[in-house]
């Protein structure tokens, strides 16, 4: 619903009907079927997607969804929701970002959905300095965490791989769809994103 509220184009697809009623203040369109079924996936007009999140009860169907989203629909954003974490690492290697149930809220949806989102995650009470999540783009894996720090307004300050986080990453190289954490300054903001964006300092 908030994808929708930001206006951004968005299909809800569910093979119960009734599951639509809790989509309040959704201006989107809704789909009654398998989000694997052709017909489907051509309803929904998936040769024009963007994004695409799995989000059944079935960690099978997830995966299922987002590999024909990625290999067959070649939409460049999926993320899959699973119910066993242990999964984690055998669907990233597959290439298919994931978030356990226990983490899948909204943010960590549109992480994966938007990868140049720019959202903070927190702020300190000065108001200069935030706290914030961004997915390594292709074209900066390999490069060393060093890379990432900038000056006095940008320092990673953790990593999450594979659904682990850790602290520890001195020595460490980015790879693809890690999660970098950085603590940035108000005008670090801008000099992050750029970095995101371009693919250089």
């Amino acid at each position: 619903m908030q994808l929708s509220e930001e206006g951004h184009s968005v299909v809800v697809v569910d093979k119960n009907r009734d599951a639509f009623r809790r989509l309040h203040h959704f201006h989107g369109k809704t789909i009654v079927g398998s989000g694997f079924d052709r017909d489907v996936l051509f309803q929904a007009d998936a040769r024009r997607a963007n994004a695409l999140a799995a989000v059944t009860s079935g960690d099978n169907t997830n995966i299922l969804c987002a590999r024909i989203a990625r290999d067959n629909y070649e939409i460049k954003n999926v993320v899959a929701r699973i119910y066993d974490p242990a999964r984690a690492d055998i669907y990233m290697k597959l290439g298919i970002p994931t978030v356990a149930t226990s983490l899948w809220t909204t943010q960590q949806v549109k992480r994966w959905l938007l990868p140049a989102d720019d959202s903070v995650e927190w702020t300190a009470s000065s108001g200069t300095l935030h706290l914030v999540e961004r997915i390594v783009p292709d074209v900066l894996a390999g490069k060393p965490m060093s890379f990432y720090d900038h000056g006095d307004s940008i320092r990673v300050v953790g990593l999450i791989r594979g659904g682990q986080g850790r602290v520890n990453i001195e020595g460490l190289f980015a790879q693809e769809d890690d999660v970098l954490e950085f603590l940035v300054t108000t005008e670090g903001l801008e000099e992050l994103k750029s970095l995101i964006e371009s693919g250089r300092r």
